[in-house]
């Protein structure tokens, strides 16, 4: 049966942020909905307790999911979320809720206007983000900025991590990837995934809209923010030489 919303919820070692209760808050507020929904959780190969955790947590929870994969990484395993989706819309949404669910409501009234890829936005007029530390928030300007130059202009933040997509675009947006397909990590690194994916958007002529979100920095010790970051620009230049040589045109 097609559902109005599918969210998809990657987890890799997420213990610490299961005790904060955030999976309760995802819970407590899509329940009070008048559409349809479903929360697909896909275990990244978590090695703490998260899995045992999930398990427990989902058992009497009928529009809840979980997947359990081994350890691949955030691209794989939202990808393996997408492919499982019944949802008309479906948003990515990270597990600590950096950006709480709640958010979702600004994103979905964005596509009675015939948005059809909605992202929320730290960048843009209207956004707050709090107890962000400040050199966390420069390295991100740094990279958006990167962004906008080599890859793609007019979209001011790229990787937060809460994205929804009617279902016909995203699997049109999937089935380009490049950079980021069949990809497998053997630490916590995130990627550039999210940029891939918004370059096959605009490629495609798929309408695209940032809302500005409420976030709200949670502290982690899995992100090397200097490694992660170089790492980031280069598969940001792969992606803009796949473009030189035409690999998205297929």
């Amino acid at each position: 049966m097609k559902i109005d919303l599918s969210v998809i919820i990657p987890a890799y070692n997420e213990a610490e942020n299961f005790k904060k209760g955030t999976l309760i808050q995802v819970d407590d507020y899509l329940k009070k909905q008048k559409y349809s929904w479903e929360v697909i959780v896909v275990n990244d190969g978590s090695v703490d307790l998260t899995l045992k955790l999930l398990e427990d947590f989902i058992k009497n929870r009928k529009n809840w999911r979980l997947i359990n994969e081994t350890h691949k990484g955030k691209a794989a395993t939202v990808l393996e979320g997408i492919s499982r989706a019944q949802g008309k819309y479906i948003l990515f949404s990270d597990f600590d809720q950096a950006t709480p669910i709640s958010e979702v409501a600004k994103l979905l009234e964005k596509t009675k206007q015939g948005f059809e890829v909605v992202i929320g936005s730290r960048e843009i007029k209207g956004a707050k983000r709090q107890k962000e530390p400040f050199y966390r928030h420069l390295m991100g300007k740094g990279f958006n900025a990167f962004v906008q130059l080599l890859v793609i202009s007019g979209i001011h933040d790229t990787q937060c991590g809460f994205k929804l997509f009617e279902a016909n675009a995203i699997k049109k947006i999937i089935s380009k990837i490049e950079v980021y397909k069949n990809t497998k990590f053997s630490d916590a690194y995130t990627g550039a995934f999210d940029v891939e994916l918004l370059y096959l958007a605009k490629k495609l002529q798929i309408k695209v809209c940032e809302v500005p979100i409420d976030w709200h920095h949670v502290i982690t010790t899995r992100v090397n923010p200097v490694k992660d970051s170089l790492r980031m620009l280069m598969d940001i230049l792969k992606i803009r030489l796949y473009s030189f040589l035409g690999k998205y045109e297929s």
